[in-house]
């Protein structure tokens, strides 16, 4: 599980822009670089190279 205080300062490497903690895939999203990037044993890994591509589903799910 992912603190309150320390997801709101944290951004995506890429973009500087927020991310959105999504509990069931224990990951952070970002929209506007479209990753996702793994967040494991409540350490988040917010290295270009470990993040995953968004899918348009995922994409739409962040804007909805």
């Amino acid at each position: 599980m992912m603190d309150a205080r320390l997801l709101e300062i944290l951004v995506c490497p890429v973009s500087k822009a927020a991310l959105t903690y999504r509990r069931d895939r224990d990951e952070l999203w970002c929209r506007a670089s479209r990753l996702a990037y793994p967040v494991r044993d409540g350490i988040p890994f917010l290295v270009e190279e470990e993040a995953r591509p968004l899918t348009p589903e995922e994409l739409e799910a962040l804007s909805g």
